[in-house]
């Protein structure tokens, strides 16, 4: 059995794309999975399933697939194993001086050096982004409800993602391991 996390991009914010989280526990369970437990409200779950042909994507993929036809809803879920959550947060390149401040992006696929290259730091400094291997890692001094960065990352990756602040990474990575 494998701990998986999945973070749902775009869910209850600004109230579109609702979803309560009962119901993205019943989705999960729906699919096989045990375990299941969710962390706030913005779409973030922990649970157990079988080691899957495709990993994280066909996990992924079949949240997607049963939220579409069960809620009727269409978003995109990025998935990781608790492992993989694990190196997320031990590769962190800069120092966390305030985890409020600090964010990860989680990308759908790599992120495309051509793609990031063409993103200009004058453009959102003093803002900072380091590219890891499905993520952004991201300093936000402003915070994130006053960054630059994260609406340029939306329009520019070519790649689906989703931001989590360094507390909720971190909170989802003890629940995973727990």
């Amino acid at each position: 059995m494998t701990v998986y996390v999945a973070l749902l991009r775009g869910v209850n914010v600004g109230g579109r794309r609702k979803i309560a989280m009962a119901d993205l526990r019943a989705v999960l369970t729906g699919l096989g999975h045990t375990g299941v437990t969710t962390l706030l409200q913005s779409g973030n779950a922990v649970f157990t399933a079988p080691g899957t042909a495709g990993g994280e994507d066909a996990v992924a993929a079949a949240i997607e697939e049963r939220l579409a036809t069960g809620l009727g809803l269409d978003v995109d879920v990025m998935v990781r194993t608790a492992a993989h959550l694990r190196r997320v947060v031990d590769d962190i390149p800069f120092d966390v001086r305030d985890p409020a401040k600090c964010a990860v992006c989680f990308l759908k696929a790599p992120p495309d050096p051509g793609r990031l290259a063409a993103l200009d730091p004058e453009a959102f400094a003093p803002e900072e982004m380091v590219p890891g291997e499905r993520e952004l890692y991201l300093y936000l001094p402003d915070g994130l409800g006053r960054a630059k960065l994260t609406p340029l990352l939306a329009r520019r990756l070519g790649t689906p993602a989703t931001v989590r602040n360094w507390n909720t990474t971190t909170r989802l990575l003890a629940l995973a391991e727990a």
